[in-house]
């Protein structure tokens, strides 16, 4: 039976634990504390400080093993003075709990551990093994805690807690994180002649770099490729020209793309106008991400998030679907819009993945961002009844 008064106190209590990406240790003790708490047959923190637990099925038979997975690390708030209810308060009012992190996603987290722990009556019908995880660092590279986990726990299938509305996504675009840079010679801005602006040969390039042609999904729509900041050095500039201009690109990718596809068209550009500009010299490459997680382990990754999908044929998506409707849901199928823990499980790994989880995606990283207990509740049985359908209980 769900514990429901516990779920929702207990996202309350996550809620108000600020865990930016890589600041996440509070949380991640409270999941492991409440995990071995709620009975749990094993739970441990591991080396990246994602937390895992599993609650196994005595039934003898095929031994499968579902893995529900939910990050604990939120973004910051950038403006707390225009938040009505304190970012970190876990308020419950009119049936919502708000605060950073009540949507994205730590109200999946409280969702799945109660879930897992009101199967736990009913191991004895269960073929096999649910594991759930509350994962480091999604906010900074998707896929790169969870990987860790998936490598040693080896699922059948994975459930990724991200909004959906209830409904079952199949697929995601994923996201490549391109580093360009033009390379000029400092001068004195006034006699700019004498060196070369790597800003102006930013600006010029970029232009060309728009114009470069996108493949789109009919699933998961179109490939994107958008500027999200741009840097020129020396910053500020007393009068010298720049020499250094970098610009990231944030580029959408679909099924199958890979990182020679994303990078060779900005090439192809940067020689097409070096034809004209021998003082053009740019470099572009996907961007690493060096960090330490809050144990002091390091985790580098490239920026490179594959994209993924799964048919709706699939006996996960349908598996899902009939246990969604049973429980007295009517769960749509779709796709995220965002990145995920799934470009790892799916994308890397090959798991047939699925998301499912309360609240809607335009909640993340909202001012007011919150979650209703409804759908919180209606999320837990739903990740019960999924795990019991998929071992063989349903």
């Amino acid at each position: 039976m769900l514990d429901e008064s516990g779920l929702i106190a207990f996202t309350q209590e996550l809620v108000r634990h600020k865990t930016l990406s890589g600041q996440e240790e509070p949380a991640a003790r409270a999941v492991l504390e409440r995990m071995r708490l709620l009975g749990f047959d094993e739970a441990w923190a591991d080396a990246y400080g994602s937390v895992v637990g599993v609650v196994r099925g005595t039934r003898s038979g095929a031994g499968r093993r579902i893995l529900l997975d939910a990050h604990i690390d939120t973004v910051d708030v950038s403006s707390p003075e225009k938040w009505t209810h304190a970012p970190f308060g876990g308020e419950l009012v009119d049936g919502r709990i708000y605060g950073r992190g009540a949507s994205d996603l730590k109200g999946s987290v409280a969702a799945m551990v109660y879930a897992a722990a009101s199967l736990i009556l009913e191991k004895a019908r269960l073929a096999g093994e649910v594991v759930i995880s509350a994962s480091v660092v999604e906010e900074i590279i998707e896929g790169a805690a969870l990987g860790k986990i998936v490598d040693r726990v080896h699922p059948d299938w994975v459930v990724i807690g991200e909004a959906t509305n209830l409904n079952v996504n199949r697929g995601q675009r994923g996201r490549g994180e391109v580093a360009l840079m033009t390379v000029g010679r400092p001068a004195h801005s006034s006699n700019p002649g004498v060196g070369v602006n790597a800003a102006r040969k930013m600006v010029r390039l970029l232009p060309e770099i728009d114009r470069i042609p996108l493949p789109r999904s009919e699933f998961l729509g179109p490939a994107i490729l958008e500027m999200t900041d741009i840097i020129s050095t020396p910053f500020p500039g007393y009068s010298v020209i720049p020499d250094r201009c970098q610009v990231t690109l944030d580029r959408r990718l679909l099924v199958g793309e890979t990182e020679e596809d994303v990078l060779a068209p900005i090439r192809e550009v940067i020689e097409r106008m070096r034809a004209t500009d021998p003082d053009l010299i740019a470099e572009v490459q996907i961007a690493v991400s060096d960090l330490a997680t809050f144990t002091g382990e390091a985790l580098k990754f490239k920026k490179m998030a594959p994209a993924w999908e799964i048919p709706e044929s699939s006996p996960l998506v349908q598996g899902a679907l009939g246990a969604l409707r049973r429980i007295g849901l009517n769960p749509a199928v779709g796709r995220y819009a965002f990145c995920t823990n799934g470009s790892y499980s799916a994308g890397v790994a090959g798991i047939p993945t699925i998301g499912f989880g309360p609240s809607r995606e335009d909640q993340a990283h909202v001012i007011e961002e919150c979650v209703e207990v409804e759908q919180l509740v209606s999320a837990a049985r739903g990740f019960a009844a999924i795990a019991r359908e998929m071992l063989g209980a349903g």
